[in-house]
């Protein structure tokens, strides 16, 4: 808003008013071509309150200096002095194990000190950018549990998570953000709570015509914060002054980071707190949404059997697979479970998937569970649904034979499309694999173990196809020359053979100047499966590589292409 007003030497001067008032002019000073500057300043009480906001401000940044200084130099000692320590005992391996579980938690922290410095640096510059995106809401719970979760086990706290009302489960906005706000907010009740204290998270949903807002609440019984604090939690640099925790570290930003986030994404955030009582924080954010249909059609008429001992995830289970019609049964134990799958297979109505839930017991419990499975019926596909980190545990989940992972928490379409695509990729692979047809074709074997021969000899066999075996890359030659022109659709050649190897073998029927020696498909069949191999195999005029032991799909798929079936 802008205002003018006469002064002393009648010129008229335009100024910008914010609060000013014409008997707030105190001076006049008459500038070059009848010009005329005009003083004015602010009432007293208001100049006073604006000295005292600047002066808390950088009362506020030169204690954030400080406690930096302090929070910074903590985990860069740590760092150093483990570091130094490690390498006097390298030759105690418990003791470098040690010192290296501990660098990585004092790097963690001085990670998320340093990230939440240049997040304040980047929101008030106007640099933080936002990237909308389609996201699955039990992806980003689950994640950002898991972020969280260590650091409450490490103070024994019970954390627990409901979601209700979920009507959407594929949102569109900033996952890595939202995660950012909720671990920020889950990560201050974890630290403001003392040991085998309660922390419970909840995820919710109200749904308009055209957009979902997403509901997160955290509450704890913890120390709680003060009126006083509460009316400036959202201001940077402030942290609780209390000897109760002056020991915990952080940079003071966290909750300033939340608020801006919260607010450049259109959402608010509220607080409820006393001193001894707790916090719950809530936040609403407003994001799009997409329907994604599900497809049943790779259920239909399939049986799958779920062990979980938890009463509420069997409730949830049984609902969700009731709604779409799937023939189940779920059982509260491993022993139940291995009862059902005899049963079945008494009353040759077998099972098509085993889902092995969270509550079957520790991580390795369930995996050993998977494993005996896995070896009972190697075809059975097995799903771990549970709260672990997958990436930590799936070189161990995926040798015990689980092929898919469903996070918890569970929502219905994400267990049904779960399963969908697991029984999909089954059929898809099951398909591919069928034997193509080769009748009147005529494959060479080169192959020097008769126990290999006899192998591939049956899996060929399957295809009608007529083959001949050479036993060493020599004969290999030979019955290729012997043959007539295009006599033989396909080469599968071993590559160490006595007599002469498989390279020696590939050169000189590729060199022999016969019309159909540069066009034979000749593929290498060998245990030799590094890159150097396969690259060496290429070298030598080879068309492919098959590894050993011998993946009958795999197999299939090379006939089919270069035979053109």
């Amino acid at each position: 808003m802008h205002d003018e007003f006469a002064v002393s030497d009648g010129k008229r001067i335009l100024y910008q008013t914010e609060g000013f008032q014409p008997e707030q002019v105190t001076n006049t000073v008459s500038l070059s071509e009848g010009k005329t500057l005009l003083i004015c300043y602010h009432d007293q009480k208001i100049l006073e309150q604006r000295l005292q906001e600047a002066e808390e401000a950088i009362a506020a940044k030169d204690i954030f200096l400080s406690n930096m200084s302090h929070d910074i130099r903590t985990p860069m000692n740590a760092i150093v002095g483990l570091t130094l320590l490690a390498k006097m005992h390298l030759d105690e391996t418990p003791r470098v194990a040690d010192a290296l579980n501990k660098i990585e938690t004092a790097s963690s922290h001085l990670l998320s000190l340093i990230n939440d410095v240049l997040d304040m640096s980047r929101i008030n510059s106007g640099r933080m950018q936002f990237t909308p995106e389609a996201f699955f809401l039990n992806d980003l719970i689950h994640e950002t549990l898991m972020f969280v979760r260590p650091q409450a086990l490490k103070k024994k706290q019970s954390l627990q998570l409901a979601t209700e009302d979920i009507a959407v489960e594929s949102l569109i906005g900033d996952s890595l953000r939202l995660r950012q706000i909720f671990v920020n907010i889950i990560s201050n009740a974890v630290k403001y709570t003392p040991e085998k204290g309660e922390i419970s998270v909840r995820f919710s949903e109200e749904m308009t015509q055209d957009r979902c807002t997403l509901l997160f609440t955290c509450q704890d019984n913890g120390i709680g914060m003060s009126e006083e604090f509460l009316q400036r939690i959202f201001e940077p640099f402030e942290r609780v002054h209390s000897s109760t925790v002056s020991r915990i570290e952080g940079t003071g930003l966290g909750m300033s980071i939340v608020k801006k986030l919260t607010e450049a994404m259109n959402g608010v955030i509220s607080i409820q707190s006393k001193p001894q009582e707790g916090t719950t924080v809530q936040i609403r954010i407003p994001l799009d949404y997409q329907i994604i249909p599900v497809h049943t059609d790779a259920l239909k008429d399939k049986r799958v059997l779920v062990v979980e001992s938890d009463p509420a995830l069997r409730t949830q289970y049984d609902a969700y697979l009731n709604e779409f019609r799937i023939e189940h049964t779920i059982t509260d134990s491993v022993q139940a479970a291995l009862d059902a799958l005899a049963d079945a297979d008494i009353g040759s109505r077998p099972f098509h998937a085993v889902i092995i839930g969270q509550s079957c017991g520790e991580k390795e419990d369930k995996l050993d569970f998977a494993a005996y499975l896995h070896k009972y019926a190697p075809a059975l596909p097995l799903l771990l649904s549970s709260n672990d980190d997958w990436e930590q545990i799936r070189y161990q989940a995926e040798h015990s034979g689980i092929i898919s992972f469903l996070p918890l928490p569970l929502f219905r379409k994400s267990l049904i499309q779960g399963l969908e695509a697991v029984l999909e990729n089954l059929s898809k692979e099951k398909e591919a694999s069928a034997y193509p047809d080769l009748k009147g074709k005529k494959l060479l074997l080169v192959e020097d173990n008769f126990i290999n021969q006899e192998i591939a000899l049956e899996i060929l066999g399957a295809t009608g196809a007529q083959i001949d075996v050479a036993e060493n890359g020599s004969q290999a030659v030979e019955r290729f020359l012997a043959s007539p022109e295009n006599g033989y659709a396909l080469i599968l050649m071993d590559v160490q053979m006595p007599v002469m190897n498989g390279y020696q073998a590939t050169e000189q029927i590729r060199s022999s100047g016969r019309t159909d020696a540069a066009t034979v498909p000749i593929y290498a069949m060998t245990a030799n499966t590094f890159a150097e191999d396969i690259a060496r195999a290429r070298s030598a005029g080879m068309n492919g590589h098959i590894a050993k032991p011998i993946d009958i799909n795999a197999l299939m798929q090379v006939l089919r292409t270069a035979l053109g079936r």
